[in-house]
Order: structure tokens, then C-alpha cells, then sequence
């Protein structure tokens, strides 16, 4: 199986990279050497993995084309949100089926609670806080939707509270929107220090992590597989697919699995006090219920973080900065004129079905991936689900369906036109909230 793999070797231009407790710098793979278990990439999927697996005393060893949290581990917003993207449990049921409904439903009402306690228990210096996501909404419409999701995850014990008028306007520090959401398990954390805090802690217990080592070819040798980079190759009994929205052509047909989407955020300088404290004034993180979505947190140290959706220009280039700088300030008035001095982006993975992808195409291979904008939490829940898998557990017994790679129909179209489609959606949001 050959790979043309996304081979990067300078550092995300980050808030957090620039902030985050130095990492270390890991050496590249050279010669051949043996483990239990090969992980491609070092970001929070193949991060828990190998740390999970490491105390059952397997080995594994982590191979990344960059370095720890150089794809969106790194990149993200840092939001850890409690909760799939779907209005209704009756939309997750119809796709699910009963038994995969009920597991997948309290994995995910407790994917945050299991990130803050997994943080706790390694005392991982990330910035976290649990302090409530907020999300807004834009309209009527989205109101009506919102009370009927509420009403209904609460069932399942979601504790989601509908705020409006003064109460939100207090709440947000924003009289943008007219109502919203509280989730209380939601939060944020710093991810690179999140993403290097496991990697040491991973390390501390025999893991090998390598850098500047994509893996090039991956082939079945007897009864093992021997992934192959540059200048060496990992043999083993398991190999972890991780790339996520960084994924490529290792796997026949998996990139065709998902829309690979670009985010963007901007953070700006320390902000006066009475500005910073009008905003988010109880610590919650927020986003709204538009298409083309915003996302926002504050952070300790007085700066704001804005986020939204960019596009990859065929440069290389992010674009969107402009517009999401202007949505900041219809958001937050409090914000025109402030310093945006660090601005980023990264590749997120979308499924055709919005829900998370476990797949094992083959004896000993397994892939985790399409975590929709919910990654921070739920990519902390998938690599301790394959991990259990490969310890054991029997794959019908794991919260997530195994299920077969299938491409996304017109992924082609689909691609080509996503620029297009966002300028459209913007143009939707903007005349539903005029």
C-alpha cells in the first residue's frame, strides 16, 4: 500500500505552540526495530493509544510526518464539547440502531468529564477548565430546534439549559444573539500542552515516539506488518491508523472517507482588564448555531481566541482571517481595535455521516478518524476504545460500530466546490440573521 503522505517539518505558527511548555524535538526513525503495536500519528488519538497500551505492557511505538500535535491536535480551537453533532437523539438512533445508540450516547455525554479526569489523574499542565460551553442561536428557527434537543438529551442526562434575553446577554457578554444553550461538562483546554503532556507521560512509560518519519508503505510480511518510512521501518503485530484530517493513501480508499476542513482562529494580545472581563464573564467557551459557525473562548493570561471556518487556497495559503476578524467584532464591539497577533489554521476531518469512524479493514489493523468538530473530547475516547480493542476487547463490545471504509458519494464535487459552498452558507447565515 503506498502513501503520498503530508510530510511537514516546520511548526504550526499557533497561539499555542507559541505558549505551550517546550516539547521535545523528536528524533527520526532510523533502521528497522520491532513492537507490539505501530501508531501513524502523534496527536490525541494515537497520543491515548500508545499510553493506554503502554501501561497494559505492550509496546508501541508513534510515527509522525511532523512532530507531537503538528495536524490539528495542535491547531484546534481547544474546545472540548461534550456532545455529537446532532439535534436530536432520534437522528443519532435512526443511524445507529438501539444498542449503538445507548453506548455511543453516554460516551459521548461523557467524553468531557473522562478528558478532565484523564488530565487530572496525569496532572497534565494544559489550562484546563470546566467551566460550561454556551452556544448561541441565530435565529428563531434554531431556537425552536434547540428547545426540542434540550428537552430531549436531557433525557439521557445531558443537563443542557436554555438561557434568553439579559440572562444570555450577561452570560456572553454579547447582545448578538437572542438565546442559547448551556452545556455544563463543556470546557477548553491548551492542546499542544494537552497533546505534549500525554506524549511525556506516554514516553515516561517505554514509548518510542519518532518525528520527520511518515510512513511511506505499508505491507504484510507473514504474520505481521511492517510499516516503512524514509530511513526505517516498525514491524508489528498492530498497526493504528491516526492522521485523521491529515489522512492520505496508506489505506486504499480511506481519504475518501472524509471532507477534510479547514478552521481558523485568531488570538489576539493581552486585552485590557475591563474589556476581557465583559467577555465570557463566567469562563464559559461559545459557538453558534450558523452554518459557517464562530467559536470563542477567553484565556488565562487576558487574550481572546476567535475561530471559524477558512479556506486552503491553492498556494498553500489560509484565507478567511479578514471575515472572521469582522465577525468577531459584530460578535464581541468590545474587541474592535484590538491586536489579532497570531493567526492559524488546520485540517479537521468531516464524515458523510457526522459520527466518528472505527474501521479494521484488515486483521490487526485499526483506524480511528471524523471526529466533526468535536475531536478534543471524543479523539481522547477513540484511542482508549482501539486501545482496549487491541488488548482484548471484542469489537462488537466497543461503544463505537465497526464499520466498513466506504467513500463519500460526489467526494470529488464536493471537494472542489467547498469554497463555494462556504461563501454560500455565509450568505444564508447572514440574511437569517438580519
Amino acid at each position: 500500500m503506498n502513501m503520498q503522505m503530508f510530510a511537514p517539518v516546520d511548526k504550526p505558527a499557533s497561539l499555542w505552540a507559541a505558549t505551550a511548555p517546550s516539547g521535545k524535538a523528536h528524533q527520526q526513525l532510523s533502521g528497522d526495530v520491532e513492537a507490539d503495536v505501530t501508531i501513524i500519528g502523534a496527536g490525541f488519538t494515537g497520543l491515548r493509544t500508545a499510553l493506554k497500551l503502554s501501561e497494559a505492557g505492550v509496546k508501541a511505538i508513534v510515527l509522525d510526518a511532523g512532530d507531537v500535535a503538528y495536524g490539528a491536535s495542535g491547531r484546534t480551537g481547544g474546545q472540548v464539547n461534550p456532545m455529537l453533532p446532532f439535534n436530536t437523539p432520534d437522528q443519532l438512533r435512526k443511524l445507529l440502531g438501539q444498542t449503538y445508540f445507548e453506548r455511543l450516547t453516554e460516551t459521548s455525554l461523557s467524553s468531557a468529564d473522562e478528558l478532565f479526569s484523564f488530565i487530572k489523574n496525569y496532572q497534565i499542565d494544559c489550562q484546563a477548565r470546566q467551566n460550561g460551553w454556551l452556544r448561541v442561536c441565530h435565529n428563531r428557527r434554531a431556537l425552536i430546534a434547540a428547545r426540542k434537543g434540550v428537552e430531549e438529551w436531557n433525557i439521557h442526562g445531558a443537563g443542557m439549559t436554555v438561557v434568553e434575553g439579559n440572562d444570555l446577554h450577561k452570560l456572553a457578554g454579547s447582545k448578538a444573539y437572542g438565546a442559547g444553550v448551556v452545556t455544563p461538562g463543556g470546557g477548553a483546554v491548551q492542546p499542544m500542552s494537552l497533546a505534549r503532556g500525554i506524549a511525556a507521560a506516554a514516553a515516561q512509560r517505554g514509548v518510542s515516539i519518532y518525528g520527520r518519519s511518515a510512513v511511506i508503505d505499508l505491507e504484510k510480511d507473514g504474520s505481521t506488518w511492517v510499516a516503512k518510512t524514509a530511513h526505517g521501518s516498525v514491524r508489528s503485530d498492530w498497526v493504528v491508523v491516526a492522521t485523521n484530517g491529515y489522512t492520505g493513501d496508506l489505506i486504499p480508499k480511506l481519504s475518501s472517507t472524509i471532507l477534510p476542513l479547514t478552521p481558523i482562529q485568531m488570538a489576539t494580545d493581552p486585552l485590557p482588564g475591563d474589556v476581557i472581563d465583559s467577555i465570557l464573564p463566567q469562563g464559559h467557551t461559545i459557538s453558534d448555531s450558523r452554518r459557517v459557525i464562530m467559536y470563542a473562548r477567553k484565556e488565562p493570561d487576558s487574550r481572546m481566541v476567535y475561530g471559524g471556518f477558512g479556506k486552503l487556497e491553492r498556494t498553500g495559503e489560509i484565507g478567511g482571517f479578514d471575515w472572521l476578524q469582522m465577525d468577531a467584532e459584530r460578535v464581541f464591539p468590545q474587541l474592535k481595535g484590538a491586536n489579532w497577533t497570531y493567526k492559524w489554521g488546520g485540517r479537521v476531518a468531516l464524515t458523510d455521516d457526522h459520527l466518528p469512524h472505527l474501521h479494521e479493514p484488515k486483521p490487526g489493523i485499526l483506524i480511528g478518524l471524523g471526529y466533526n468538530g468535536r475531536g478534543v473530547a471524543m479523539s481522547n475516547v477513540m484511542g482508549r476504545v482501539m486501545a482496549e480493542r487491541i488488548l482484548g476487547a471484542q469489537a462488537d463490545a466497543l461503544p463505537f460500530p465497526t464499520s466498513s471504509i466506504k467513500a463519500i458519494p460526489f467526494r470529488s464535487v464536493k471537494m472542489q466546490g467547498l469554497g463555494t459552498a462556504i461563501w454560500f452558507m455565509r450568505l444564508l447565515d447572514y440574511l437569517e440573521t438580519r
